[in-house]
């Protein structure tokens, strides 16, 4: 497998001096990465599956399947590939988009040998019934529509089988295979309410009793939340308590499996943006990162990231707010904040905006000519954790070991790639 060579230093404020950037520089922290994969893997009894669209970068997933991760929720084509030709038939890989392509479904199942597919209707059940020429070795989970109240995202608009059909649904898809069959569902992203699995999975268990049929697989899909500025969700191990409680109530098969599908909880508090100021207006400063760029979320969700200025000697000044816009001609490329910042802001000062892990180099685009983003490994730990062991910050040498990494110092040593 060829990794990519990563140069590592030991704060975002070191990788700027050294490389002067021109355009936005991703920020990756593997150690993060594995605090919080050893923490599921050691408090949550179940088989995780990372959901691979909240950050598809090497350096991630490097990371999960050094930490023991082998589980991948992908949900396109493309995240099929990228998992399966990375790390060979180890990988389980489970395809949990409900809505996928005849061609998909059959590359998936053929070329790549993924034999779990999730789906909400019966026309996607045929699909997938087509596409594998009718093969009895599926697992087949059913995504049921639960409620999205405890969610600072909803999710439950676009799919989910409803009650109505839920039953018929299920009896379905148990005849329809010979190997395991099970429910799904999502809460929402960043799910703050625990009691929302219990929820969840209590509606599952209505479905499961009204259909009559035995399930192999119990999947409380994703919504596990990261911590925000002014977005404090409980303890993880209060979501593990519900879930494992909620779990022991349910209708299931005696050797039923629990699934989970983390992505933001798994790579949230690895990753930030760094971003160099071009311009200020006042209190509109003027990015060379924006919404069409690694910022979507910190533009359209509106959520609290949390930022800081980058600057040598720092700044004494009092803090102010201010909004950002991105490098793009678009007038919605814009994020209203406000975001604080020290009152000297001045164009040239760079800014890192934090818990850009899930979805921030993944909804990158290269609108407007924009979109190069370097990306550089960091030692330090400076956003709080939802996993204590995070806190702990690895020296540069240690980082610089991850698959793919060299120092800067190495760089000229060490130009070939090296294969794992």
């Amino acid at each position: 497998m060829d990794s990519i060579h990563t140069p590592a230093f030991a704060t975002p404020a070191d990788a700027v001096r050294a490389l002067a950037p021109e355009g936005p520089v991703a920020i990756a922290r593997p150690h993060r990465v594995k605090a919080a994969a050893d923490w599921f893997k050691a408090n949550l009894p179940a088989d995780i599956f990372y959901a691979v669209k909240a950050n598809p970068s090497s350096w991630a997933l490097d990371a999960l399947w050094a930490a023991g991760v082998r589980g991948f929720d992908v949900a396109s084509e493309a995240e099929v590939k990228l998992v399966a030709e990375r790390f060979g038939p180890e990988a389980k890989l489970a395809f949990m988009h409900p809505v996928k392509s005849r061609r998909a479904i059959g590359r998936a199942y053929h070329d790549y040998g993924v034999r779990t597919f999730v789906l909400d209707c019966e026309e996607e059940l045929a699909k997938i019934l087509d596409e594998t020429n009718g093969a009895k070795d599926l697992t087949l989970i059913v995504r049921l529509a639960v409620s999205n109240d405890g969610a600072s995202l909803p999710l439950a608009a676009k799919f989910g089988a409803t009650p109505d059909v839920a039953a018929t649904l299920l009896r379905k898809a148990r005849g329809a295979t010979e190997e395991l069959m099970g429910v799904s569902f999502h809460v929402g992203s960043q799910c703050m309410r625990p009691v929302a699995y219990t929820a969840a999975m209590m509606e599952a268990n209505r479905a499961i009793i009204r259909a009559g049929v035995l399930v192999d697989v119990v999947d409380v899909g994703g919504g596990f939340p990261a911590r925000y500025p002014g977005m404090e969700p409980p303890p993880m191990d209060a979501y593990v308590r519900e879930i494992t409680a909620a779990f022991e109530r349910m209708f299931v098969a005696q050797n039923a499996q629990l699934w989970a599908e983390p992505g933001r909880a798994l790579v949230a508090e690895a990753g930030s943006i760094v971003t160099r100021v071009d311009l200020r207006k006042d209190d509109a400063l003027y990015l060379n990162d924006g919404a069409y760029g690694n910022l979507f979320d910190a533009t359209h969700v509106k959520w609290p990231f949390p930022v800081k200025l980058l600057r040598d000697g720092g700044s004494a000044a009092k803090t102010a707010p201010f909004r950002f816009y991105g490098p793009t001609c678009d007038s919605i490329d814009a994020a209203q904040g406000p975001f604080e910042l020290p009152a000297d802001v001045r164009e040239g000062d760079h800014i890192e905006i934090g818990m850009l892990g899930a979805y921030g180099v993944a909804m990158a685009t290269r609108f407007n000519g924009f979109g190069d983003t370097a990306t550089v490994l960091s030692a330090d730990a400076p956003w709080p954790s939802m996993f204590g062991a995070a806190e702990a910050k690895p020296a540069v040498d240690q980082v610089a070991e991850q698959p793919g990494v060299v120092r800067m110092a190495d760089r000229k040593r060490s130009s070939k790639p090296r294969r794992k």
